[in-house]
C-alpha cells in the first residue's frame, strides 16, 4: 500500500541497550547491564531514537522482559500505521518493517483471526478505526480508543473516536454508509451503526463488545483498492455500484462481488442498502461521499497526514492509571490476565514510547493490563494505549526481532501474521 523501500536506514542507527532492573512493578530501580549493547554504530541517540530491553520485577517476584522504542519529537522520522499490500490479508511485523525499510515497527491493531468462532474469512480486516496519511481504510468501532498522529510536527495523542460517512445520490436522497473494507452485514467486535444487533442474543447493539459479532440486514459498506482486487461475493439480492476516481457510477452490478477499480472503489449494498443504490446509483452520475472521524471532544481528526490506529483499551490518562475496558467492550477477566502485550505510550514531551510486553516463556510472565498500565507509567508515559497482544505482540529493530513472540504458553519463538503494524520511517530528505 506504500511504495516499496529499498533500504533500512543508515543515517539513524537505533541504540540498542540490554538492560536487567531486579524492581516492583511500581518501583523504577537501577538497571543493571548484564550484557554489552547488541549493535550500537552509533551509541548516543543522536536521532531521537532508541531501543532498549529490560528486564522488571512484578509484585509477586514474576519476571517480564520489555523491548521498547523511544521516538522523540525531534527525531528525524514519521509514525504511521501500515496495513501491507491488502486489508484483506495479514503478513508479519519483520516483513512490513523490511518491505517499508522500517527503523522499528510493531504490531498494531485487533483483526479478523482465521478460527475464530465470529471470523468473516477475511483475515486482515482490522477491527476498528484504521486511517493513513488522512485515508481512512476501516470505520471506528464507535466509542473505542485510538492513537491519534495528527502530522509533522504535532503531538501524538491517545483518545475515543468515532466515524460517521454519509453518500449524497444526484436527486438528493442521503444515507449513512455502514462501513469501509469489510464483509457486508458482519461488523465483528460491534461497535458500528444503523440496526446492528448482537448475533449471540438477536438484541440491538451499538457499543463495541470485543470478540463478538454483531448482524445488520441492511447495509452499505465501500471498497476501495486497498483492500484487495476483488469485493466479497454476495447473496441473491445483493447489489454492487462500481464507481470510477471522480465517484462517478460505471456500473450496477448484482449479485455482489467483482474487481475493483485500480483507480476507483465500489459500494456493496445489502438488503435496504442494495434496494438503495438501485434506486439512487445512475450510470454516469457522481454519488457524494462525507467522512469524519471525531475525538471525545467532537474534533475531526481526519486530515491529510493524520493517522489514527484503534485498538484498547486506556491505560495511562494523565500520568493516573485509567483502564477503560467497558467503553471497548472488554470485560474483567481479559483485563487480570497476564498475556504478552503491546502497548504505545506519550510522555509528557511528547515523545512516543513503544513497547512490548513479552510473555508465555520460562523468562517473561507476561502483564495484566493494569500491571502494564503500571510499568508504562514508570517508563515515562503519561498516557498509555493497549494494542494487540498475544502471539500478535512483536517488535522489529533495523529489520531485525526484537523480542520473544509465543502463540501458546512454551510455544517456539515465532513471528504471527497480523493486519498492521506501526512503523517508524526514515523522514524523506
Amino acid at each position: 500500500m506504500r511504495p516499496h523501500r529499498d533500504r533500512l536506514v543508515r543515517w539513524c542507527a537505533v541504540l540498542l541497550v540490554l538492560g536487567v532492573t531486579a524492581a516492583g512493578c511500581t518501583g523504577r530501580g537501577p538497571a543493571r547491564r548484564d550484557d554489552p549493547p547488541r549493535s550500537s554504530p552509533s551509541a548516543d541517540g543522536c536521532c531521537g531514537v532508541a531501543a532498549e530491553r529490560i528486564t522488571r520485577r512484578l509484585a509477586d517476584g514474576a519476571r517480564v522482559l520489555i523491548s521498547t522504542v523511544t521516538v522523540r519529537p525531534s527525531a528525524r522520522v514519521t509514525v504511521r500505521p501500515d496495513a501491507g499490500d491488502h486489508l484483506a490479508t495479514t503478513e508479519t511485523v519483520g516483513r512490513t518493517a523490511r518491505r517499508e525499510g522500517a527503523v522499528a515497527a510493531v504490531n498494531g491493531s485487533f483483526f479478523d483471526t482465521v478460527g475464530s468462532a465470529v471470523s468473516s474469512g477475511y483475515p486482515g480486516d482490522p477491527l476498528g478505526v484504521l486511517a493513513i496519511d488522512g485515508r481512512l481504510l476501516s470505520e471506528a468501532a464507535n466509542g473505542r480508543t485510538a492513537l491519534i498522529l495528527p502530522g509533522p510536527g504535532e503531538r501524538p495523542r491517545i483518545d475515543e473516536v468515532r466515524s460517521e460517512m454519509w453518500l449524497t445520490a444526484p436527486d438528493g436522497a442521503v444515507r449513512e454508509l455502514d462501513g469501509v473494507n469489510r464483509a457486508p452485514g458482519r461488523i465483528v467486535g460491534c461497535g458500528g451503526t444503523g440496526g446492528d444487533r448482537l448475533a449471540s442474543t438477536g438484541l440491538p447493539e451499538q457499543r463495541p463488545r470485543h470478540n463478538q459479532l454483531c448482524l445488520d440486514d441492511s447495509e452499505i459498506v465501500a471498497f476501495t483498492p486497498d483492500w484487495g482486487a476483488r469485493t466479497p461475493p454476495g447473496a441473491p439480492g445483493s447489489a454492487e455500484a462500481v464507481l470510477d476516481a471522480d465517484g462517478r457510477v460505471t456500473a450496477l452490478r448484482s449479485p455482489a462481488g467483482g474487481e475493483i477499480p485500480r483507480t476507483g472503489s465500489t459500494l456493496t449494498g445489502v438488503g435496504e442498502g442494495a434496494d438503495w443504490l438501485r434506486t439512487h446509483a445512475r450510470q454516469g452520475l457522481p454519488l457524494g461521499r462525507r467522512t469524519s472521524v471525531t475525538d471525545s471532544s467532537g474534533h475531526d481528526v481526519l486530515a491529510p497526514g493524520a493517522s489514527v490506529l484503534g485498538a484498547g483499551p486506556a491505560l495511562l490518562r494523565g500520568g493516573e492509571t485509567w483502564i477503560n475496558g467497558a467503553a471497548n467492550g472488554f470485560t474483567g477477566d481479559t483485563s487480570t490476565e497476564r498475556q504478552p502485550r503491546t502497548v504505545v505510550g506519550i510522555e509528557a514531551d511528547g515523545t512516543l514510547l513503544l513497547a512490548v510486553f513479552d510473555g508465555r516463556g520460562p523468562d517473561s510472565a507476561g502483564v495484566t493490563l493494569r500491571e502494564a498500565a503500571e510499568l508504562m507509567r514508570e517508563l515515562g508515559a503519561v498516557d498509555a494505549l493497549n494494542l494487540d497482544g498475544g502471539g500478535s505482540s512483536t517488535m522489529v529493530v533495523n529489520g531485525r526481532l526484537h523480542n520473544r513472540p509465543r502463540d501458546a504458553q512454551g510455544a517456539p519463538v515465532q513471528e504471527r501474521a497480523v493486519a498492521d503494524a506501526l512503523v517508524v520511517l526514515e523522514t524523506e530528505r
